[in-house]
């Protein structure tokens, strides 16, 4: 607990009585005194010398708090004058760790609290501190820059880690330049190694340890979803979790055909599946939605996964967006739960949008197997990192619990339908000249297509 925690365990006298004996001055800190009075034991950073600070914990834990007051720590003492701040997005960064309810302005006090600059992506505080902001998702900004103290937000959610190694090879400003990483755990690469370090500090929490400034529904709901749970393993204790045994596959096998940063193959394909979720509710399963190629070696890439909780107008609109984005050749739907309601609902926002509805005949690991020895034939790229999609691939076994995983693997449905449009030959009771007739009427359309669109068929990048 927090001494302000046990301060509110007192009783109104005894209370009294303790803030009375603070001095003028310290009863006008008291609301900034993070080290003396906010602050758990698990959310400082220890004593001694290391180099990174490395703070894994559950969701509402305070990771945020700890990290914009170990900042702000840093910029009072004066050992942080060129600080990076590096989020997983722009967005994260500025709505999480510079105007969130936690963020490095709400918690700076008065007399020290830094000026914003959103156009010049910094923050500049009185004593002359500076702090430059950065998306992991752009790794080459981080190209240069020198700091004596990194703020790292969520690094295992970083869709490019590369973006990891070009921070640390510019802190190198200062007497005393160290780093901290706030996140959830993954057991990525950079985990594992940062880990693994003898010049990192590692602390870690659950969410129970923040129970006392969770609100109470919002506890309630995490909880009931995930207690009990793998996926509550992860988010709620902070457990680094290993590969589940059976699992059609593994981190190491999503990280050998994984691409860095500035890798374009050229694509001669590109679709764009959809697992649509039956209700929108609050309760309700995600809407996978994962954009993916294929290159003229017969190699898949995963583009993007756009997945999560969106009404059907919304999924339906992102789906149609990133269709136009990626110039993609058709959007792929499974229809079990939408019927016909699916390209309804994507024809109001394209008319013309090239379709294909697929339907659930087979159970969800049956569909998954041909995919997953695409990987294991090393035949298939991530561009970047996709977490999410990833911990639902390494948890989906054959007996496939949804139970003990925590969710439904709507993320890994719509990579299955994908591929399998890509890569895989569909099973079909057809004979064998029925399909030459039918591949052969396909592509006579296709290049019908391409004579009178040639800009669409152009070859493709992924960006």
């Amino acid at each position: 607990m927090s001494p302000v925690e046990r301060l509110a365990q007192l009783t109104p006298g005894q209370r009294r009585a303790v803030l009375c004996r603070l001095t003028p001055a310290q009863q006008r800190s008291f609301p900034w005194a993070w080290r003396s009075w906010w602050a758990r034991a698990d959310q400082l950073a220890p004593d001694g010398e290391w180099f990174v600070f490395l703070l894994l914990a559950g969701r509402g834990f305070g990771k945020s708090r700890s990290g914009a007051e170990w900042v702000r720590e840093r910029v009072e003492s004066g050992k942080g004058r060129r600080i990076g701040l590096i989020g997983r997005t722009g967005a994260d960064v500025r709505k999480v760790m510079i105007e969130g309810p936690a963020g490095i302005l709400a918690i700076s006090a008065p007399w020290l609290r830094p000026t914003y600059e959103p156009g010049k992506q910094r923050l500049v505080w009185p004593n002359g501190a500076q702090a430059a902001t950065y998306s992991a998702e752009r790794p080459d900004q981080l190209r240069g820059p020198q700091h004596d103290t990194i703020w790292a937000d969520e690094l295992a959610a970083w869709r490019y880690p590369e973006a990891w190694d070009q921070a640390m090879f510019g802190l190198r400003h200062g007497a005393d330049p160290r780093a901290m990483v706030t996140t959830t755990p993954r057991p990525t690469a950079i985990v594992r190694g940062l880990l693994a370090d003898p010049t990192t500090a590692v602390r870690r929490g659950a969410t129970y340890a923040n129970r006392a400034n969770l609100p109470a529904p919002f506890l309630a709901q995490l909880l009931r979803k995930y207690e009990g749970t793998r996926l509550g393993r992860q988010e709620l204790l902070a457990e680094l979790l290993d590969d589940v045994p059976g699992a059609l596959w593994t981190r190491d096998l999503v990280e050998r055909g994984r691409l860095r940063h500035g890798m374009h193959p050229t694509l001669t394909r590109v679709v764009v599946a959809i697992d649509p979720a039956a209700t929108s509710g609050e309760d309700a399963d995600e809407t996978g939605l994962i954009v993916a190629g294929k290159d003229a070696r017969g190699h898949g890439y995963v583009l993007a996964d756009l997945s999560g909780h969106y009404a059907p107008a919304e999924w339906a609109r992102l789906a149609i967006s990133a269709y136009r984005e990626h110039r993609a050749d058709r959007v792929v739907a499974e229809v079990n739960n939408g019927g016909e309601m699916v390209e309804a609902t994507l024809r109001v926002i394209d008319p013309d949008v090239s379709y294909r509805a697929v339907r659930a005949t087979r159970g969800k690991a049956v569909r998954a197997e041909p995919v997953a020895a695409l990987y294991e034939q090393g035949r298939m790229h991530h561009m970047g990192a996709f977490p999410q999609l990833e911990d639902q691939m390494v948890a989906f076994t054959t007996d496939d619990d949804e139970r003990k995983r925590g969710q439904s693997p709507d993320r890994v449905d719509a990579l299955v339908w994908a591929l399998t449009d890509l890569l895989v030959a569909p099973i079909s009771s057809e004979g064998i000249f029925d399909t030459y007739r039918r591949r052969a009427a396909q592509t006579a359309a296709e290049a019908a297509k391409a004579a009178a669109h040639p800009e669409h068929v152009a070859p493709r990048t992924a960006q």
